[in-house]
């Protein structure tokens, strides 16, 4: 068959693209060699739009052992001869076309990153955003993400253990499922993702090669349209227990010394980690794709290279050592077969029933070698000008039972209810290592056995501050990531990033993602938390008749941070009646992108909040000192929705109340409902008040006091707003009446 741009067009790839692998090959490819460079140059798998953004992010720090785009995960050392490898993914396309498959092999897909290195799982985290919850077919998504991640997760017995859950319009049709995995491996025990020299056996172990999620890289980089549900074959299909024994068996096969490299088969299957091992060791393959097991007959030489069939892992092992190898996956019952074998020149030979299928040049595929890189024009987006307009004066300022409504409709905003709908179908205790299902913390902590350590993490970022302004919304996402980790009492040690974003061929979208990583990039520095590598989700976004819709801008944080003494986890509920409140950091007449403008008076448009990255940094150490010090009971920082729901949250998990009384130079709904950030709510014992105002005063740190904790009545001003049961139940059924 001829091949022409045309079907490099349909395959994805541009005519400049065409002529280039023309140039390299020096012909024109055959069809498998030409899907083979669809794949990986996709922007899924070669960053192309990217990476010149990505490459100014920090990737070096003290405790780092294996950085950004080294591995299939980062690694930390987090002491005791002890590494923390840790990564968040994207499964958004697979997920809008079938929601239960597209996020369960995203839960499957980033734990085979952590046990690729030699790391065994300890915690899963998630980041979802969706439309708004209460038409048919959003709720179909919902209950589908929902039921997939907690099954798949359920199954392999990792604990679910934190995330964040958003839901506004600008995801009504392009949906994001972020899933995230953190495990522990020991010194000496972890692996590279690299084929070694020539001559070194080549397996492929796990389960049977089929059809489903053949050129599933290319869907991921494209936008989705209203006859996307026919890519239905791009979607993966998962199966937890089988990853399970997986998991056990290539965790085996590390300690028996006799593997040289090992790598997940995500996006591209054989194709990608054939190409990228070989080109990471500087050498060449020769796959026999006959020898590769499948599970569907009379599949073709190409649906094999590119299918994305799960739990599947590509093994090279040491010359010799094969038989130690085979028996371990056939004491686990797994397939495991020898496909081919490492060869000198840096070519990739795929051959198929005798013949030679493809033979392309392993470098000329991969990031850093031969895939197409580009910079994108961009463009301040129009929308700014207007954001810009917004007078926080024109807003009435609301009278003190105008005040009290306005909480209560904020407080049934789906954004700020519980999510117990959600986590109740995941388990969080399974391995008994999860210290936050009881104790309440602005971060997830989780015991690292063995030790008297444990880590802490977190996954943050609101994308309407992002949308508002690129550069300090991605500062914030890091900060308060980094935040969250310091109030549960843990030290910020590193991050791996998800950028969800439009279409890169978008000026105004390619401007968001440049100002977003510089200002990530900005606040990582500050914070000392190298990024760790992540993934880019470039085309989320619709198009119908004609018009374009992309999602907000949402770069999501996952972030790492450490606890030397577990002990010293710090928890956000209020812990006794008659205990002082207080608030370090300073209150601003400021409603910038608060959920208050959204969801009780319908204001999209509005700037950032409030943010100092010096302030920032200042008050997260003070926290840092004050948890130290042992010197309060409960710390909880301000953010999604404001003080309120700060006080809310600390008083609920023991039925406890609050008494507090305005800061009079602050606008009310500024004080109560303001996201203005760098700011903590802090509960301090009778006996301690002394000593505690004491050293805030020497450490010149903004603070006041805002009133107590009371029995269970919420008082504002010397007004009741009834019960915090009353509260808390309103903000239990929120969601759950939804969903029914």
């Amino acid at each position: 068959m001829e091949l022409t741009v045309e079907t490099a067009k349909n395959l994805g790839l541009t005519p400049d693209e065409f002529e280039k692998i023309k140039e390299i090959l020096g012909r024109t490819p055959n069809f498998t060699e030409l899907s083979i460079y669809s794949v990986m140059w996709s922007e899924h798998c070669s960053y192309k739009n990217s990476i010149i953004q990505l490459k100014t992010l920090p990737r070096s720090g003290k405790r780092l052992l294996v950085g950004a785009g080294e591995e299939n995960a980062g690694l930390v050392d987090i002491g005791d001869d002890l590494g923390c490898a840790f990564k968040i993914e994207s499964h958004n396309h697979p997920s809008a076309i079938e929601p239960y498959q597209g996020a369960a092999t995203g839960v499957g897909g980033i734990h085979r990153d952590i046990f690729t290195m030699g790391a065994r799982p300890i915690a899963a985290l998630n980041s979802l955003r969706f439309g708004v919850p209460d038409n048919p077919r959003m709720k179909r998504l919902i209950a589908g993400v929902v039921k997939g991640i907690g099954d798949y997760g359920n199954c392999f017995g990792v604990p679910t253990v934190g995330g964040e859950v958003y839901f506004m319009p600008c995801y009504n049709h392009d949906i994001l499922v972020n899933a995230m995995s953190a495990g522990i491996v020991r010194a000496g025990e972890t692996v590279s993702a690299t084929a070694g020299g020539p001559g070194n056996p080549v397996f492929i172990v796990g389960s049977s090669t089929g059809k489903d999620g053949i050129h599933g890289a290319t869907f991921a980089s494209a936008d989705l349209g209203e006859d996307s549900h026919e890519d239905l074959p791009a979607v993966q299909v998962g199966d937890p227990f089988q990853e399970k024994l997986l998991l056990e068996a290539t965790l085996e096969a590390i300690k028996t010394d006799a593997i040289v490299g090992m790598q997940d088969m995500g996006a591209a299957g054989i194709t990608c980690s054939t190409s990228e091992m070989s080109a990471k060791a500087g050498c060449g393959m020769r796959i026999d794709l006959s020898l590769v097991p499948t599970r569907q007959s009379g599949m073709k030489d190409w649906e094999i290279l590119l299918s994305e069939s799960q739990e599947r892992m590509l093994i090279v092992a040491k010359p010799g050592r094969e038989a130690e190898i085979e028996a371990v996956f056939e004491k686990w019952d797994l397939p495991c077969a020898r496909i081919g074998e490492t060869t000198d020149g840096g070519r990739l030979q795929y051959y198929y029933e005798g013949q030679l299928v493809a033979d392309v040049p392993a470098e000329t595929l991969v990031l850093g070698g031969g895939a197409p890189v580009y910079i994108r024009e961009q463009k301040t987006p129009d929308y700014l000008e207007k954001i810009k307009q917004f007078d926080l004066n024109t807003i009435a300022v609301p009278s003190s039972e105008g005040l009290r409504e306005a909480a209560q409709k904020l407080w049934q905003s789906p954004n700020l209810a519980s999510k117990g709908w959600i986590t109740r179908q995941y388990d969080s205790m399974v391995r008994t290592g999860t210290m936050t299902t009881n104790r309440p913390s602005d971060a997830a902590v989780v015991y690292v056995k063995g030790t008297k350590k444990a880590i802490a993490l977190t996954t943050d970022c609101n994308s309407s501050y992002v949308y508002a302004d690129p550069h300090k919304g991605a500062m914030i996402a890091v900060s308060e990531a980094a935040r969250n980790i310091v109030c549960a009492g843990g030290e910020p040690m590193a991050i791996t990033n998800c950028l969800n974003f439009g279409n890169p061929y978008n000026p105004e979208v390619y401007y968001q993602f440049a100002e977003a990583i510089r200002g990530m990039g900005d606040a990582c520095r500050r914070f000392e938390t190298p990024v760790t590598g992540g993934n880019v989700s470039f085309y989320n976004q619709y198009t119908r008749a004609g018009e374009t819709i992309p999602v907000y801008p949402t770069p999501t944080i996952g972030m790492l941070g450490l606890l030397e003494n577990a002990e010293s986890m710090m928890t956000l509920d209020f812990k006794n009646e008659g205990d002082h409140i207080y608030l370090i950091g300073t209150s601003r007449n400021d409603l910038g992108s608060s959920e208050y403008l959204r969801h009780v008076l319908g204001i999209e448009l509005s700037p950032c909040p409030h943010f100092d990255l010096e302030e920032e940094y200042f008050i997260q150490q003070t926290i840092k000192k004050v948890i130290e010090k042992q010197l309060v009971a409960s710390v909880h920082d301000i953010s999604d929705g404001g003080l309120l729901a700060n006080l809310i949250e600390s008083g609920m998990p023991r039925g406890l109340g609050f008494d507090i009384k305005a800061e009079s130079s602050v606008r009310p709904d500024a004080w109560l409902f303001g996201e203005a950030q760098s700011r903590v709510v802090v509960s301090v014992r009778t006996e301690q008040v002394e000593a505690f105002e004491r050293f805030l005063q020497q450490e010149n740190a903004p603070f006041s006091r805002l009133g107590t904790v009371s029995q269970s009545a919420v008082t504002i001003n010397g007004d009741q707003w009834g019960d915090i049961q009353e509260w808390a139940r309103v903000w239990s059924d929120v969601l759950t009446h939804t969903m029914a």
